[in-house]
């Protein structure tokens, strides 16, 4: 049974999402939530809390809790997939593989992945969309002992993640990214539809397990115009957030 704090929270959660309070406004006070909902003011606290500690408000003693962001943003302290982010935007998400094929480890590839080079890995270059229009290039390396069910996936499947987890009870549960910009060569711009030259954001990233062995190792490269990152700074909370750009 769901203790009511927990309701609470995700009942504010919602509000957020809907933008009934947007960012930057202010909450309720306690007493007026306390009312509210017919809880008490330890109640809220505790519901507040929870909101407080995954970065959606900020609050300093004696004011009232600001909204400070929504679950539109992906915090990167929250290891989702691109297809669970844009669900929780109310947007759908696309995907579609271009090339996939075995190579040998490179040096780059059998470090990152911890394995001896030359063992066959998983090269894939994959198309992400928002509703449709294409936002991200993956050029995705995958270990060799989960390759043959990457490989087994269809092409147009939508979240790789969630079907490895379906299919095999994979976990993707740790993530290290490093986030720089590029200029869009040839094939990066035919296939966003942007001209040559363009910025892009890219992300490289390596994901395990939770036990620490590699799954993957990719490089991301979105539009600038389609997604961006911000970063919520504060003492007790530094949240690195993907969103789509304004």
């Amino acid at each position: 049974m769901t203790a009511r704090h927990e309701e609470i929270a995700d009942e504010l959660r919602r509000a957020i999402d809907r933008e009934e309070y947007t960012v930057g406004s202010r909450l309720p006070s306690e007493t007026e939530l306390a009312a509210e909902y017919a809880v008490s003011r330890g109640t809220v606290r505790q519901a507040v809390a929870a909101l407080t500690a995954e970065g959606l408000i900020g609050s300093r003693q004696g004011a009232r809790r600001v909204v400070l962001a929504s679950r539109r943003s992906q915090s990167f302290a929250e290891l989702r997939s691109f297809a669970q982010w844009a669900k929780a935007m109310g947007r759908e998400a696309t995907g579609h593989v271009v090339s996939q094929e075995y190579r040998p480890a490179a040096q780059e590839d059998a470090v990152r992945l911890q394995l001896p080079a030359g063992t066959p890995v998983l090269h894939v270059l994959r198309v992400r969309g928002l509703d449709g229009e294409p936002v991200l290039l993956e050029r995705t390396v995958y270990a060799d002992w989960i390759s043959p069910a990457v490989e087994a996936i269809e092409p147009e499947c939508p979240s790789v993640t969630q079907r490895l987890y379906e299919e095999t009870g994979l976990v993707f549960a740790y993530g290290e990214h490093v986030i720089d910009a590029v200029a869009a060569g040839a094939q990066d711009a035919e296939l966003l539809g942007i001209r040559r030259t363009s910025p892009l954001l890219r992300v490289r990233r390596v994901t395990t397990t939770r036990e620490g062995r590699p799954v993957e190792w990719s490089d991301d490269r979105y539009r600038s115009d389609a997604v961006s990152f911000s970063v919520h700074n504060s003492i007790g909370n530094n949240a690195l957030a993907r969103k789509t750009a304004d």
